[in-house]
């Protein structure tokens, strides 16, 4: 199958997920979401713990909420350790069995 078609596909599937992530997930998890997407997670490569420089209300559009949500859930994963933003965005992933 030629690269385009994959590609094409990669995009509907992608855009498939956002939508039932949009219908089906509170803001909180679609934001966490986004912020895991950001940093490659679950790439072949070693996911980056340093996302690129993102506002709170970018972030808000990207999940459909406001940036005060972002702000109070960006605070509670900081204080859950799943964030830190001392001079850049880190993003630690914690996984539980």
């Amino acid at each position: 199958m030629p690269t385009v078609y994959i590609r094409q596909v990669d995009r509907h599937n992608h855009t498939r997920a956002d939508l039932v992530d949009q219908l089906f997930n509170s803001s909180e998890k679609r934001l966490a979401r986004a912020l895991l997407l950001l940093a490659r997670f679950g790439k072949k490569d070693k996911p980056e713990e340093v996302i690129p420089d993102i506002s709170q209300e970018t972030l808000a559009e990207m999940i459909g909420t406001t940036r005060s949500r972002v702000n109070f859930f960006m605070n509670k994963f900081t204080k859950l350790g799943f964030v830190d933003y001392n001079d850049r965005l880190r993003v630690h992933v914690v996984l539980h069995d």
